[in-house]
């Protein structure tokens, strides 16, 4: 009010210029109305508005007030520093001075002491915060707040406060309060938090709002900032309210609706700040981290000391089983057979500490049948993340012991109604649950194989009609026994079943049932029932196992005791064959014969009493004891077999193993794991074997080291290479800066054997993140070396120079073909890379002079110098003759490529060095290469092209996925591209220089910009189809596109200013075409050109900018409240711009806005409803746009009824074709193909718009709705419409939109009402609809078919039933 000026006509303002108050000028206006109650109710109104929308309240008192209202300014009221915040300014004296401005303003003093109030707050939260604090006060704040609050009380108490105004004024500065003035608020019942979320008026956006505001408490809190008891007690009490309004029980009749809303709010919190913490700990939370900190807080509040005894147990149960169920169910992104897979890793040590904290105190709040009821419910009847339900089940068997039994009943509960009503899913989550159970090993739960064992032998009784299904499980059963190496023939006839330890073997068992058999003989004087029935039915053991134990040779008592009457008596009864009786008896009779002490000079072997790892240990030992003579080949032989022998028993291969040949092995890089054996035993190999390297080099240089690692070598490959394999990943790849000098010797001669062996050696298929296909084990170590890291790098380049180093040493006599089959050629690449990058002076040409010898005896000196030896390796003459093969040499491809890996926040070199190096090897090295040798042949163009492609390939590549946790950062999160990004920047720059044509006249602009060219071959290269996979695969690649255009210059998008007018229009062609069929980027791109050209060019716009310019403008007149402007050409232009103006408008004023189009042309309201379409389609594609898809849904149906209303036509808008010249060939190309692929998803989600007249007016409607329907089957049938299906947890906040299943449904059952209603003529074109897609939906492919084949219509006079 104080800046506005008012005419001297009706201010009466004099010569003087002094400006009348407020004050005054109302006095003027009262003097000449009359009173008038109804226009004084409306004054009041309008001061009460122009109140609350005062932003400085302080000056708003003063200009009623005058000067005298300086005393009562709010920043001095709460201001605990200021003179004149004493005592002279009481709480009464404020009140009284409240009520006197507010009878002058003419508004409630409750809403001007709200006003005032709130404002305080608000100057108190945005003061300076401490940065490390942000939701906490400091102490200076706290004392304002107590001293303002202090104030609200007392106006509290005297009547003169509105808390409703008071909590709407607060959340007009949502953005600055801090949460701990809200929690004063709350305990200092100024107005209670139940108060302040029911006076929101966004309940997803307090929400939002009240979630990162706990986060950060959270994180303060585990900080331990200064004010640690603050924190807490804020924590614990917005937990209690969110969970006693949250879980409460509905029989609070008193309030139904605010109450619901506040529950709204409390449950949505929860649920966020669960999803929040489990979505960390799938993505794998960094210990220690932010956000580690900030779940270990939150994890802390679920227990009864957080909770405290003001909630009701019922409350706290009903929020642990929410909690619970929202664990399991949360992203349910795994299937049964991937949890078999994967569920080993799941397991109570594997699963995240954090997590498995929370289970339990889970376990401390619920019963242990609470819990496994809980499970089963959600298992029933949901989708589940099987991650996380069988990390449960471990904790549940682990922490709580009576679960154990309950677990054990609800499984057999499963399997007995999987036979009664043959229900798969049953079979698959029993399965599931035992399997992740015995993962906890016998003090949790018993074996996998007992409980397999448990059911053959004592299976469930089924229903005669399944008795087939129980037949083919209990096979199947025992040969999932077999897999496990059990098997049931082989199982003891006494052996306990319930037992929790380990499988004996069948001979032991076997002697352990004679005796039991024996001992049951001797009481009862008849042989065992249980020895019968093995005769019997089990006779495999019995026969293999039983017999040969109980009829052991031995030398007979004269008395026959109980052994020899048993097996007397099962000879009587035809148990044991004649030949084997008779045997066993001629056994007897020479055991008796032999002298007693026949046996005392055998001598028992002490290695059989050896562990097989201490014989194996023993055996290195002895091997390395013989390379002091290295070139001993008989001895090394003999001691390598020994050690091939040792090897095999400790790592348990049978010879069976031993003879089976490896076609692939399989290698993970990400996740290297092995068997404790199996680590145990690689271990003691390679530490031998470079051991043995050094103490071998010490004596003789490799040449003269004879085959002792040639056969140590060959020795690992067998069995054990995938082993040995596993393991050189674990250390090369993520262990590599660690190792020692040694170990780096001896690792690096290893790799070149391998490749001595290549040809005997099976692939690797190692799969993300490197190649897919199988690679020859050399190839392998190409992926297990990065370049990603300082200390990545040196240590590559100290295995590079090893492994190189020592085949030029091994095999110094040999060709070199010889060398490149030992040597893989990546990793001669990578050495290349290396020491160009590091070392400037391996940058000049090598002259005659500087080439040098290479000696083996520094590298394994304790004092090796790396930089020398590389240096040394670099200038020795056989490896510059290597250099020149054609697999050996780097090319500019391989360059980029591994420079691209490089993070410069970790790079060894500086920001300087590294771009002084990256166009030292762009234009000295690699652009004037000849292209025989990897370069470019000079051509700057041709550069740029590799340069682009392989920056594309490599964004898509796996190699750079895993990067991308900040999306501020350049492609993948990976800044490293930024330089390369900058190189290609230059470069065009150059040119732009090159194609001026004074410069260079040979290359002509008139072709388009090479970028288009590059995009367009790979666009049309890539993975045809509309699956998730080729969907993402695309986006990405554009997205690249994109950025990489938005780094160019502007002469990219709309020319060069060297050039003349017509290339320039020939480049926006090219930019156009590729911006309308691909990206529609309209809304954010035009201001970037309309700048760009300016900025460029002083000449008129384009035609295309212009008309994009008129567009835009006319969608902005058209929305001004009283403008009626034209649309200008072309019509789809302004359509598309009116629509994505639209989008800004609130969604309660659409379809008021979209009433004005009744005076547009038909072409325009045509094409706005196409964009719209669009719209709709884009909202469920990406569901993060700013157009949700309930608004996208309103959008299409305003249009859809302004076309109905003026009987527009728009049903060719399903029928698109190229040959249509008027609408197909223009919005096929302004549309990607994935939106008008997935029209009949649209078209069907506006079934509820369909007018009741238009199916029975229009005769093409019911071939636009079939040809829909069918379509949109198909699509459902291709698993395209999955990337319209709503996430899981959108579906209720849609409404049931977006689900194709339910859509389907509900054309289906619109088609066949329609169907009998329409008119036979609209029926002419069935049969060629229906001519290849009858079978998609066979009732309505009849009914129409018989509708066609009808009599004349009948019943056309009845009243269509069609919603």
């Amino acid at each position: 009010m104080s800046d506005s000026r008012v005419p001297n006509s009706s201010s009466g303002q004099g010569s003087g210029g002094r400006r009348r108050s407020w004050a005054e000028l109302l006095a003027g206006r009262v003097k000449r109305q009359k009173y008038n109650p109804e226009r004084a109710q409306k004054l009041k109104e309008s001061a009460v508005h122009l109140l609350r929308s005062r932003q400085d309240l302080s000056a708003l008192l003063l200009e009623v007030e005058g000067v005298q209202c300086k005393k009562l300014c709010l920043s001095n009221l709460i201001d605990c520093g200021s003179s004149e915040a004493h005592a002279n300014h009481s709480s009464s004296f404020i009140g009284s001075a409240l009520q006197d401005q507010a009878s002058r303003l003419g508004v409630p003093v409750g809403i001007l002491s709200a006003t005032m109030v709130a404002s305080g707050v608000g100057q108190i939260c945005v003061a300076p915060v401490d940065p490390s604090h942000p939701v906490l006060l400091t102490v200076e704040q706290r004392k304002k707040l107590s001293s303002l609050l202090e104030i609200a009380q007392y106006l509290l108490a005297h009547n003169m406060f509105s808390r409703l105004s008071f909590c709407q004024e607060l959340w007009k500065i949502q953005n600055s309060l801090l949460l701990e003035a809200v929690w004063h608020l709350h305990v200092q019942s100024i107005v209670s938090l139940q108060e302040l979320l029911e006076s929101h008026p966004d309940m997803r956006a307090v929400g939002a709002w009240l979630f990162r505001n706990l986060c950060c408490l959270c994180e303060q809190i585990e900080a331990s900032c200064q004010h640690d008891d603050v924190a807490r007690a804020m924590l614990s009490d917005f937990v209690q309210m969110f969970v006693l309004r949250g879980f409460q029980k509905n029989s609070d009749l008193r309030r139904t609706v605010e109450p619901e809303k506040v529950s709204q709010v409390a449950v949505d919190v929860l649920q966020r700040m669960l999803i929040f913490a489990l979505e960390a700990l799938a993505a794998g939370v960094q210990e220690e981290s932010s956000t580690h900190k900030t779940l270990r807080c939150w994890f802390s509040v679920f227990s009864g000391h957080t909770l405290g005894s003001v909630i009701s147990t019922d409350s706290q149960k009903r929020f642990f089983g929410q909690t619970l169920t929202q664990i399991l169910t949360h992203s349910p992104v795994l299937k049964a057979s991937d949890a078999v897979r994967m569920q080993r890793e799941w397991s109570f040590a594997r699963t995240h500490p954090l997590l498995t904290a929370l289970y339990r105190r889970l376990f401390v709040m619920l019963s242990a049948e609470e819990l496994v009821g809980h499970l089963q419910q959600v298992l029933e009847t949901q989708e589940v993340n099987w991650q996380r339900v069988l990390s449960f089940v471990s904790a549940l068997v682990v922490c709580v012991p009576e679960a154990q039994q309950l677990l054990k009943d609800w499984v057999a509960h499963l399997m007995a109604q999987a036979f009664e009503s043959c229900q798969m899913d049953n079979m698959v989550t029993a399965f599931l649950v035992v399997r992740q159970a015995a993962l906890e090993g016998p003090s949790a739960f018993q074996s996998y194989a007992d409980w397999f064992k448990v059911h053959i032998l004592h299976p469930p009784l089924v229903p005669s009609r399944y008795r087939s299904l129980l037949t083919d499980y209990i096979s199947l059963a025992k040969t999932r026994l077999a897999d496990l190496k059990v098997s049931i023939e082989n199982m003891g006839l006494y052996e306990d079943l319930s037992s929790a330890g380990d499988i004996a073997e069948p001979h032991s068992q076997a002697l352990q049932d004679v005796e039991k058999a024996i001992m049951v003989f001797e009481h009862t004087g008849k042989i065992p029932v249980t020895v019968m029935e093995a005769s019997i039915f089990r006779r495999p053991y019995y026969m293999s196992h039983f017999l040969p134990a109980l009829l052991t040779p031995r030398v007979l008592p004269k008395v026959p005791d109980s052994r020899v009457a048993f097996i007397e008596s099962l000879k009587s009864a035809d148990k044991i064959p004649l030949s084997l009786y008779s045997a066993y008896c001629q056994a007897c009779t020479a055991a008796g014969a032999k002298p007693e002490d026949a046996t005392l000079g055998v001598r028992a072997d002490p290695s059989c009493a050896e562990e097989p790892l201490g014989q194996l240990t023993a055996a290195l030992e002895e091997l390395r004891a013989s390379m002091t003579n290295p070139s001993q080949h008989d001895v090394i032989s003999a001691q390598v077999a020994v050690i091939s022998e040792r090897l095999r028993d400790a790592l348990g291969h049978s010879e069976d193993d031993i003879s089976v040949e490896i076609a692939k092995i399989q290698l993970s890089i990400d996740a290297p794991r092995l068997e404790p054996r199996e680590h145990t035993a690689v271990d003691l190999l390679l530490t031998s074997f470079c051991q043995n390297l050094m103490t071998a080099s010490s004596v003789a240089p490799p040449e003269r080291q004879g085959p002792w690692a040639t056969l140590f070598v060959r020795t690992m490959c067998g069995r054990v290479l995938p082993a040995v394999l596993t393991r050189l990943c674990q250390l090369l790849c993520h262990q590599g800066p660690s190792l020692s000098a040694p170990h780096i010797l001896g690792l690096g001669a290893l790799a070149v054997h391998l490749g001595e062996s290549r040809s005997v050696l099976p692939e690797v298929d190692v799969g993300p993140p490197a190649a897919t296909v199988g690679l020859p084990v050399p190839e392998l170590f190409k992926s297990l070396l990065t370049c990603r890291t300082r200390d990545s790098l040196l240590f590559c380049l100290k295995f590079c120079v090893a492994a190189i180093s020592y085949s030029l040493c091994k095999f110094p006599s040999q060709s070199l073909g010889i060398l490149c089959s030992c040597l893989s050629s990546g990793l001669i690449k990578k050495f290349q890379f290396l020491v160009l990058r590091l070392f400037p002076e391996a940058r000049q040409p090598l002259s005659q002079e500087d080439t040098a010898s290479l000696s083996w005896r520094p590298l394994y000196l304790p004092s090796a110098d790396w930089h020398r030896a590389a240096l040394s390796l670099w200038t020795h003459r056989t490896f510059q003759e290597l250099l020149k093969g054609e697999d050996a040499q780097l090319t500019y491809q391989d360059w980029l490529h591994l420079e691209l890996e490089i993070g410069p926040e970790a790079d060894v070199l500086s920001d300087t060095e590294r771009q002084d190096f990256q166009q030292w090897a762009i234009h000295e090295r690699f652009l004037p290469e000849p292209s025989a040798s990897g370069g470019c042949d000079g051509d700057l163009e041709a550069a740029c092209t590799i340069l682009v492609n392989t920056l594309l390939d490599f964004h898509q590549s796996s190699r750079s996925y895993g990067r991308s946790e900040n999306s501020d950062l350049f492609f993948g999160g990976h800044r490293g591209n930024e330089c390369i990004i900058s190189r290609l920047q230059e470069m065009a720059a150059d040119l732009e220089l090159q194609q001026d044509p004074s410069a260079s006249p040979g290359h002509s602009p008139s072709k388009g910009h090479f970028l288009y060219g590059i995009f367009h071959r790979r666009l049309q290269g890539l993975i045809s189809g509309w699956g998730v996979a080729a969907s993402l695969q695309r986006q990405r690649e554009l997205l690249m596109y994109k950025r990489i255009l938005l780094r160019l210059p502007s002469s990219v998008l709309c020319g060069s200013s060297f050039q003349a007018q017509q290339p320039i229009t020939a480049r926006c062609e090219q930019f156009f075409h590729l911006v309308n069929s691909e990206m529609l980027w309209w809304p954010s791109l035009e201001p970037v050109l309309l700048c760009q050209w300016r900025r460029r060019c002083q000449s008129p716009l384009p035609r295309e900018l212009q008309r994009l310019q008129e567009g835009r403008q006319f969608a902005s007149d058209f929305l001004s409240p009283d403008a009626t402007p034209q649309a200008p050409n072309p019509a789809w232009l302004s359509a598309a711009a009116l629509y994505f103006a639209i989008q800004q408008v609130g969604e309660e004023n659409v379809r008021t806005q979209l009433k004005k189009l009744d005076c547009e042309r038909e072409e325009l309201l045509v094409f706005l409803f196409f964009f719209s379409l669009m719209g709709l389609l884009s909202s469920h594609l990406t569901p993060n746009s700013t157009l949700g898809p309930l608004k996208a849904l309103e959008v299409c149906a305003a249009v859809l009824e302004c076309l109905e209303k003026r009987k527009i036509p728009w049903l060719a808008l399903f029928q698109l074709a190229e040959s249509d010249t008027r609408l197909g060939c223009l919005l096929l190309r302004v549309a990607p193909d994935q939106h008008t692929r997935l029209l009949p998803f649209a078209f069907y989600s506006l079934l509820s718009n369909f007018h009741e007249d238009a199916a029975m007016r229009e005769e093409a409607f019911l071939c636009v709705a079939v040809d829909m329907y069918l379509k949109l089957v198909q699509l459902f049938v291709a698993g395209d419409t999955s990337t319209v299906s709503p996430p899981a947890g959108r579906s209720l906040e849609l409404k049931g939109q977006g689900d194709p299943v339910d859509l389907i449904t509900k054309a289906r059952l619109f088609l066949l009402q329609l169907i009998p209603r329409c008119p036979k003529k609209n029926f002419s074109h069935v049969t060629k609809l229906l001519a290849d897609r009858a079978d998609c939906d066979p009732e309505v492919s009849t009914a129409l078919r018989s509708r066609q084949q009808a009599a004349p219509d009948t019943d056309l006079c009845q009243e269509p039933r069609l919603f």
